[in-house]
């Protein structure tokens, strides 16, 4: 018997540490420091508010979110460089940036790509879209955790009416500094000029740019009325948002985490994108008594054939008809 015990008790011994060690590993906490550039105003940031309270009620606390507006944490490019390291960051950004790394994926910023909240649900299904972010996540360490956060159509905010194309001739708008942004606002008939978000106040009022393009959400959050009069509806592009972390620190998750951080960043995600959607005239109803005038009698179907040029310059036509197929459009 007393040899029989001998053998055991290494055995329950070891058992017992492999228990400590699943029991240790199941406590462990994970904190995901996530950056976006915008205003804690903006209804993404509350959005994202939103996300981090349901990932940490949904793991017990197991794992956090911190979300850092107005670029606390550093400029976009940077935090990207940083995920890619494998650092515990996170960031909003958009397909035109992580195009720089997969070429083909920036056709989700061009040109009139889509045309409502519907289609950008439908490219959570598309194989071409999943083939293009295993290429980011495998080879340039970028994990694309859920891209169902969409800020509405862009347009041209100027000091100028512009109503076709040839408006923009000699106008030098900012554009984020990736290829699809830059090729889109130059086919569009602008001269595009790469600065950072938060540069962007500043450089309208010393007469470094000529306009902006954004969603008329970022425009209360920033106070470009106060240094631009005109909002020309031109929705030349859609913008979708991408929420990126990476891949590496992503893998060291466990996998209910995974679940969680994805499936709240869709939910929270569409939220936001249909409370953006509704807010729309509202926003331009307030801008409206701040001084701004909207002009709405564009001529979309010229600007849709001058975009075309973005596709063909970058060599992603191919790219976009795939996924556009894939839509049935």
């Amino acid at each position: 018997m007393r040899m029989i015990a001998k053998g055991i008790l290494p055995l329950l011994a070891a058992a017992s540490l492999a228990a400590l060690g699943a029991a240790s590993a199941a406590a462990q906490e994970f904190t995901l420091r996530f950056n976006h550039v915008l205003a804690p105003s903006e209804p993404f940031h509350e959005g994202f508010m939103n996300w981090a309270k349901r990932v940490e009620e949904r793991t017990n606390g197991g794992l956090k979110m911190e979300v850092f507006h107005s670029a606390q944490l550093g400029v976009e490019e940077d935090i990207i460089e940083q995920i890619r390291q494998g650092a515990n960051v996170g960031q909003n950004t958009d397909s035109a940036r992580l195009g720089n790394y997969v070429p083909s994926i920036a056709v989700m910023n061009g040109p009139y790509f889509v045309d409502s909240l519907e289609d950008v649900w439908k490219l959570s299904e598309s194989p071409t879209l999943a083939k293009w972010q295993e290429e980011l996540a495998a080879q340039h360490g970028l994990k694309v955790v859920c891209f169902d956060w969409v800020q509405g159509f862009r347009h041209f905010f100027t000091n100028k009416p512009i109503r076709k194309p040839e408006d923009l001739s000699g106008l030098r708008i900012r554009t984020p500094p990736a290829p699809i942004w830059q090729e889109s606002v130059r086919a569009l008939g602008a001269a595009p000029t790469a600065m950072a978000f938060g540069d962007m106040y500043p450089a309208l009022q010393q007469q470094a740019i000529d306009g902006v393009e954004l969603v008329y959400a970022n425009i209360p959050g920033g106070r470009f009325y106060e240094v631009l009069k005109y909002a020309n509806e031109t929705k030349h592009i859609m913008l979708i948002n991408f929420q990126v972390v990476s891949s590496q620190w992503f893998d060291t998750l466990p996998p209910e985490f995974q679940t969680a951080l994805v499936e709240e960043c869709r939910t929270a995600g569409r939220e936001t994108s249909q409370k953006i959607a509704e807010m729309a005239d509202t926003i331009k109803a307030d801008l409206q008594s701040k001084g701004m005038e909207v002009v709405s009698d564009v001529d979309l179907e010229a600007f849709k054939k001058t975009g075309e040029k973005a596709y063909e310059t970058l060599g992603i036509t191919e790219a976009r008809n795939a996924v556009q197929a894939e839509l049935g459009r």
